[in-house]
């Protein structure tokens, strides 16, 4: 599924990504290990069931890349011509093994490069829900995209 051309975006524009993906053990034991994170809260279920959590919690770099990745599909997928930066990333609430996420993306900013007429800069807002609709995790996403070629 192509992603969206840049004169094809208006502010308010909402994405609800038809993608949703069941959080794995696999997921969270790979991620935070191939990201050399040791941290109980994620690898330790014993450590973590006297926690306030009562088990493990997802690794937040994986849901925060999941969320994006989710949304790529969508909105940037053979459009973009960079990522930006990511700014307001927030996780209000942890995610479990075995929570369903679902994703949602507004534009929040679209304004024209001045140093690249065939591009503009767009900033998205994403939003992870888990299966209960609660906001797990948000971010402000700011990329460089390409305008419509010339017919």
């Amino acid at each position: 599924m192509p992603g969206v051309w840049f004169d094809e975006l208006t502010v308010g524009q909402r994405f609800d990504h038809p993608i949703r993906r069941t959080v794995t053990e696999t997921d969270n034991l790979l991620f935070t290990t191939m990201t050399h994170n040791p941290a109980a809260l994620h690898l330790d279920e014993e450590a973590m069931a006297g926690s306030e959590f009562g088990t493990r919690i997802v690794n937040s770099c994986f849901t925060l890349g999941l969320m994006v990745g989710i949304s790529v599909g969508d909105t940037t997928l053979g459009t973009a011509i960079a990522n930006l930066g990511w700014d307001e990333v927030r996780f209000p609430r942890p995610v479990f093994i075995g929570d369903t996420l679902h994703i949602t993306t507004e534009v929040i900013e679209l304004r024209t490069s001045r140093s690249r007429p065939e591009a503009g800069i767009v900033t998205f807002l994403h939003q992870a829900f888990n299966q209960r609709d609660e906001l797990v995790a948000s971010c402000k996403r700011s990329g460089l995209q390409r305008r419509r070629p010339a017919a």
